[in-house]
């Protein structure tokens, strides 16, 4: 009996292989421009857009052909999205908190302060109808978005002088993110949204007091210790980061079935990635900051209680802006209330 059962699963392995092979074999040839919006040098987010390029030609069988580009090698940065939805550009490896500009809604399917962790953002976007949500508002833009990486928290700064009270925060220019650069300037902190490239240069030069960009290991290859020495946390504003594949409708539209299966698989074994490697990479990370005569600091209640009713505010504000806001968030909101009991319950608090 063992032995014929091993040679079923032996023979079930190999059609699945088989099946696999031969859908690739009958898959028309595709090339593809795919430009990220985060340098390949960069710790983390670098490295899990190369993967997902490579898993993609792997899976495919070679029929889904990638060539990756480093941001603005084809398009500036801030121009993906619209590069993608004209078919100028392929694919764009960014994340929806990128183009606020077009709806705030974007950045529910990104970030939001006090928001869900890893697990509870996942189960939102994947079984909760977040992905969908998000898929159905980039659909009005002519584009097609599959969610392609999921990080820890982040940090929450790194500023040139010490934060001591609320008004220390009033007038500081900073680099800041998403739905988080509503609450600080709620705040008195006058804020802009910089890319990678250009946060170090603008923090040395003094055209901004403070930035916060992404978490240890990351922040650690940008090179922020070198100009500020006051790193705070804990990351308040992105508990947890989702980012996503954005391509051309038509050219999704012009892959086979199964090469829209490869997409989606190699996206979700970056989000797997994205996760463990994010969560291993921090501690070695943080240990070698603080090595560099940083000081670590983390937000007394005061600052969070602050933060968090400012954030309030803003979510209300936003809410009655944008009706694509509404429904994002609304959705969101009753996952969390639903999920709680569960987070209450299931994890040590």
């Amino acid at each position: 009996m063992r032995v014929i059962s091993k040679l079923a699963a032996t023979a079930f392995a190999a059609a699945i292989a088989f099946g696999a092979g031969s859908a690739s074999a009958q898959d028309k040839k595709v090339r593809v421009q795919m430009q990220s919006n985060f340098a390949s040098t960069l710790a983390l987010l670098g490295p899990n857009a190369n993967f997902t390029v490579d898993q993609i030609r792997k899976l495919s069988n070679g029929s889904i052909d990638i060539k990756f580009f480093e941001p603005g090698a084809l398009v500036p940065p801030g121009q993906a999205f619209d590069s993608v939805a004209s078919g100028a550009l392929d694919m764009a490896w960014a994340t929806p908190g990128y183009w606020t500009g077009k709806d705030i809604a974007f950045a529910v399917f990104s970030t939001v302060p006090f928001g869900p962790g890893l697990g509870e953002y996942l189960a939102w976007m994947k079984q909760g109808g977040g992905e969908k949500m998000m898929q159905d508002l980039y659909a009005k833009y002519n584009i097609h978005s599959v969610m392609c990486h999921l990080i820890p928290p982040e940090a929450s700064g790194w500023f040139r002088k010490e934060i001591k009270t609320l008004e220390d925060l009033k007038g500081l220019k900073m680099r800041f993110f998403g739905l988080g650069a509503n609450v600080m300037q709620k705040l008195g902190v006058s804020t802009q949204l910089l890319q990678a490239g250009e946060i170090f240069q603008a923090l040395q030069l003094g055209t901004i007091d403070a930035t916060e960009f992404s978490m240890p290991v990351m922040d650690l290859s940008l090179g922020f210790h070198q100009v500020a020495k006051f790193y705070y946390f804990p990351g308040w504003h992105q508990q947890a980061t989702v980012g996503d594949l954005i391509i051309n409708k038509a050219k999704w539209d012009s892959f086979s079935p199964h090469q829209k299966l490869v997409i989606e698989a190699a996206c979700d074994q970056t989000v797997l990635r994205g996760m463990s490697l994010g969560e291993s990479l921090q501690p070695k990370a943080l240990a070698e900051i603080e090595t560099k005569g940083v000081k670590l600091v983390t937000w007394t209640p005061e600052f969070l209680k602050a933060f968090e009713k400012a954030w309030d505010e803003v979510a209300t504000e936003q809410a009655a802006k944008s009706p694509e806001f509404k429904k994002a968030w609304d959705s969101l909101s009753k996952f969390r209330k639903e999920y709680a009991i569960w987070k209450d319950r299931g994890y040590l608090q």
